[in-house]
């Protein structure tokens, strides 16, 4: 059974930074597309970066790109969301997600998620 279990989410001020964990298991990983989406209510889940498993290439929202790093530890089937100058805006449920070979930006192409961990920035 595929797990996905998110960590990291806290509350934080204005121009602070946050790692988020997403450490992955049941089954290798090394053709996936290891994601992270966020969703505030009301509002649809959006992507915010990706990241190939077996080549490495790395994908942001423009929203976050120059600010966010995804990258993974192998030996922990781990991958991380390294978040720096957070604002207001970045306040939201975070979701990592996988999905098999292919890079997209659609929360439909994802089969895999977690439960979500809650990031929230103050002013």
């Amino acid at each position: 059974q595929v797990q996905l279990v998110e960590s990291g989410g806290g509350l934080v001020q204005a121009g602070d930074s946050l790692r988020l964990s997403c450490a992955a298991s049941g089954r290798t990983f090394n053709s996936a597309v290891m994601a992270w989406f966020r969703q505030v209510p009301g509002k649809e889940r959006e992507f915010v970066a990706a990241f190939t498993w077996s080549r490495g290439n790395t994908y942001y929202a423009d929203s976050v790109k120059g600010r966010f790093t995804i990258s993974r530890d192998n030996a922990k089937n781990t991958v991380y969301l390294q978040m720096n100058s957070l604002n207001t805006e970045d306040t939201a449920v975070y979701f990592c997600a996988a999905r098999d070979y292919y890079y997209s930006r659609s929360r439909d192409d994802y089969v895999y998620w977690g439960q979500g961990t809650q990031v929230t920035v103050s002013s």
